[in-house]
């Protein structure tokens, strides 16, 4: 079996203990504050962005990895490894996949895949969990690429936020600003589409119904099929158990785990964000 080194991004926040136990290489994006840089998941955590974005007027900014880390991180596993396989948030939402590709450009005699997931957070998670369940079965590089790509076909990923100011101010509003000055009691149900850019789906008057109907959205995703699902929050980790709970009841479930959002992604959705990532690819 070929050796495969595994690459992905501060964005899919896999628990500490699967990315040490399967080696896995996350390189961090960037938030910039008040003349700070912080990155992703290393030099701040969820709990403290969020204590800082209370006490803060200001919203940060965020940047993807150079090329050049990319460049570095990729020839290193490459020399000690048969291949590299990188797997990144969308490329709809990050220029990251675009650094990435340029470092596989300048890397060009080493065996190195880039996937441009069109996803993030756990939906990107679970692709990972996915290409390393594979591997380990004995999947070679074009069958992991094969494989990625019916996930990502397959995946749904659909959230709510808590308000739409921090998707406006950080750029990534994309199709959701068409509800921008609603009620304030309107709750937009949004989603990644098929180029991986946060669109809106529709609103729903309040949160609860709008919790319901990410539920509702994810059975119909699921459409009676085994399910790999990724409940994801922003500082709402009761929100997230209580979906957990109901989507159990409503779905088969292959494997279900909880994900909080990153620094990165939360800057973007701000807190009070729930969502659920879901794909229905069997793994065997």
């Amino acid at each position: 079996m070929n050796k495969i080194a595994f690459i992905t991004d501060s964005t899919a926040y896999l628990s500490p203990k699967f990315v040490k136990e399967h080696d896995i290489s996350v390189i961090p994006l960037n938030l910039h504050w008040d003349e700070e840089t912080y990155r992703d998941g290393i030099t701040i955590t969820p709990n403290e962005f969020y204590d800082m974005l209370e006490a803060s007027q200001s919203i940060p900014s965020t940047s993807q990895p150079t090329y050049g880390e990319f460049e570095v991180l990729m020839k290193d596993l490459a020399e000690k490894n048969d291949a590299v396989f990188a797997a990144l948030i969308s490329s709809g939402i990050s220029g990251t996949v675009d650094s990435a590709l340029m470092a596989q450009k300048h890397l060009s005699q080493y065996s190195i895949e880039v996937i441009d997931s069109k996803l993030t957070s756990a939906g990107l998670a679970l692709l990972i969990k996915a290409l390393v369940q594979v591997h380990a079965q004995g999947a070679d590089t074009q069958q992991l690429t094969a494989l990625a790509k019916r996930i990502i076909e397959s995946s749904g990923l659909f959230f709510m936020v808590d308000t739409l100011k921090y998707l406006h101010k950080g750029g990534r509003i994309g199709g959701a600003s068409r509800y921008l000055g609603g009620a304030l009691d309107i709750k937009p149900i949004l989603y990644l589409n098929q180029e991986g850019k946060i669109d809106a789906l529709e609103k729903v008057r309040t949160k609860k119904k709008a919790t319901q109907r990410l539920m509702d959205l994810a059975v119909e995703k699921a459409n009676g099929k085994k399910a790999y699902v990724g409940i994801i929050h922003a500082q709402a980790p009761e929100e997230a158990k209580a979906i957990q709970t109901a989507l159990a009841e409503r779905l088969e479930i292959a494997e279900m785990e909880i994900y909080e959002l990153s620094p990165v992604i939360g800057t973007h959705v701000g807190p009070g964000t729930v969502g659920i990532a879901l794909h229905t690819v069997d793994l065997g």
